[in-house]
């Protein structure tokens, strides 16, 4: 078992405090309760340092202010593994930012490690295993078994270790920079907030959906997400998605209309049956207003010159992902590569949408690339 202090009151947190004020490398990870609640909440944050590991309650020990500074410090490096998710959760709930973030499985991916994982990554390096069971558990439920906690310890106890070895490699292969440009820019991404837009705008197959077949996914939307407030569940777990999207393209009236519709059990139709024949009358009641506004894409009509730019672009890219063993897309996005195909540069310094490390790296050959 990884030793681990548990911190579930503020005295112990200015403990922690006091310790963290010295390191300058320090590992974090987060877990939450998405999988279970209707408002998803950190439950566990994990600290490791090089020689102590440390698991914050936030439930028994809510108010994370004092720990903000240590986030804000320039100088400590916050090393993270697949952080996206932890950088969004923390500035919701607690309002903090993270400066100086280094995430390791970008650092993975920029050295072509074909699987990025926590778990694979870990395996591979250092044979450690780290039990999947856990990683949809209810974070929320007290007590956390040891066996928890020990997994809770394992996703930050290693990533300083790994830490160092990824920045050796990274320095080895003149990468360090791209990796920490992508973790600057990562540090700055925030959860979207939903305000008052439709909930149906959100919904993945609306953009196709007709106006009447829209009116109904919103009212469907509505009831089930109400539904899972009402029983602090997530909403697919009242009844999915698929189910959603039928109901709105069948437009049902009778309680037998449900009976084909997938994810909608009998006894889900028990249940909600009727609730969601009022719902579906209600959302072809609702006014266009209250419905999302979807711009039509139009497809991008390239000349001929601009398809053999485009061409030159992705078989540039093709060759040297592979000499570089980075998976193309990670290299560089295939939006970045039409967007280049549309301009004629006159000079390097026209070239846009490319990041400092695509500029330092790459840029000339582009440039050449796009002249013909």
């Amino acid at each position: 078992m990884t030793p681990i202090e548990m911190i579930t009151r503020p005295d112990q947190l200015q403990l922690v405090l006091l310790h963290l004020k010295n390191e300058k490398l320090i590992a974090f990870d987060l877990e939450a309760d998405s999988m279970h609640h209707y408002r998803e909440q950190v439950c566990l944050l994990q600290i490791s340092t090089e020689s102590k590991n440390f698991i914050i309650d936030p439930l028994a020990c809510p108010d994370f202010s004092p720990l903000a500074p240590v986030f804000a410090d320039p100088e400590t490096v916050k090393v993270f593994h697949g952080a996206d998710y932890d950088v969004r959760m923390m500035h919701r709930c607690f309002g903090i930012e993270i400066i100086n973030l280094f995430d390791t499985m970008i650092a993975c991916q920029f050295l072509g490690e074909p699987a990025v994982g926590l778990a694979a990554v870990l395996k591979k390096r250092y044979n450690v295993d780290l039990d999947k069971k856990y990683q949809q558990a209810d974070w929320s439920k007290r007590p956390l078994s040891p066996e928890m906690l020990d997994y809770a310890a394992k996703d930050t106890s290693l990533l300083i270790p790994l830490y160092k070895e990824l920045i050796a490699e990274l320095t080895t292969k003149g990468r360090l920079s791209w990796v920490k440009e992508e973790c600057e820019i990562l540090s700055r991404v925030r959860m979207a907030e939903r305000n008052d837009e439709p909930l149906s705008g959100r919904f993945k197959t609306a953009s196709r959906m007709k106006p009447q077949e829209l009116g109904i996914l919103e009212g469907i939307l509505r009831f089930r997400d109400e539904e899972a407030e009402k029983k602090d569940l997530p909403p697919f777990k009242i009844f999915g998605n698929e189910a959603v999207r039928e109901i709105a393209e069948r437009n049902p009236s009778q309680l037998h209309d449900l009976n084909s519709i997938s994810g909608l059990s009998p006894k889900l139709i028990e249940r909600y049956g009727r609730s969601i024949l009022q719902a579906v009358k209600l959302g072809r009641a609702l006014p266009p207003e209250s419905l999302p506004a979807f711009k039509s894409k139009k497809r991008v009509e390239r000349s001929q010159l601009q398809d053999e730019r485009l061409n030159r672009l992705k078989e540039w890219r093709t060759g040297k992902a592979a000499e570089l063993a980075i998976d193309p897309g990670v290299l560089v996005n295939n939006a970045l590569l039409e967007g280049l195909a549309e301009t004629m540069p006159e000079s390097v310094a026209d070239l846009k949408g490319l990041k400092g490390w695509h500029t330092a790296a790459f840029a000339e050959e582009l440039f050449r690339l796009l002249r013909g």
